[in-house]
């Protein structure tokens, strides 16, 4: 009972602090319709062109505004000692890490959701394929979210650049946009696409807890 309580004191931090750093979510999500609205008025009124690239825009600007938000997932509560803090209480760092990804994707990823359909809107798309867009969304930000402790964890080994863990971000999330645009192509392969992209995101959900929490205990070590 005093673990599950741990963890539920763990979550409403994280939900204290999503309130207290909202401005930032805020900045996201309009760094992303202001990027839509740019590819927009670059692309001109050709609806059919609009509707062909639409979804690949959409699910590469959710990757990038997703990105931004990568420096603080671990930087503050490092720095203040809140990690070690919550280690000595009883917690290791590999269920801190996934609790940490899972108060990410709730807190961060999913309000991204409300977006997709307005989005979608600018570029004409049909509701099978807002319903798609928003389904692959779902599993794929989970594996965003992974992939984003990974690359925070690794930040904290080298403070002196940041876009390293970015770019590994912006790699291994190749394949997410592939098998998320081309579900709409797939037909009667849709569920086996879906099922490859569940696959990924517990591959990375049973890594990523184990890799981030080795990259936390070097730079404690280094610090």
């Amino acid at each position: 009972m005093i673990f599950i309580k741990k963890i539920f004191l763990l979550f409403r931090r994280e939900l204290k602090l999503s309130y207290t750093n909202i401005v930032d979510l805020f900045s996201n999500i309009l760094f992303f319709f202001l990027s839509i609205f740019i590819f927009v008025f670059a692309l001109g009124t050709d609806e059919q062109l609009l509707r062909t690239i639409g979804l690949g825009i959409i699910w590469s600007l959710l990757l990038l505004s997703s990105t931004l938000s990568l420096r603080k997932f671990y930087e503050e509560d490092f720095n203040n000692g809140v990690l070690i803090i919550m280690h000595m209480r009883g917690m290791s760092y590999e269920l801190i890490v996934l609790l940490k990804i899972l108060s990410h994707f709730l807190f961060v990823q999913v309000p991204f959701l409300i977006s997709i359909p307005l989005a979608s809107i600018l570029f004409n798309l049909s509701m099978y394929e807002v319903y798609n867009l928003m389904v692959t969304f779902v599993i794929g930000s989970l594996i965003l979210s992974c992939l984003g402790s990974m690359s925070a964890s690794m930040n904290l080994l080298n403070k002196a650049n940041f876009s390293i863990g970015g770019i590994i971000v912006l790699l291994f999330s190749i394949p997410i946009i592939i098998f998320s645009v081309g579900i709409n192509e797939a037909g009667s392969d849709f569920m086996s696409l879906i099922n490859i992209l569940i696959g990924i995101a517990l591959i990375f959900l049973g890594i990523s807890p184990w890799a981030s929490a080795t990259f936390i205990r070097l730079a404690i070590k280094n610090t």
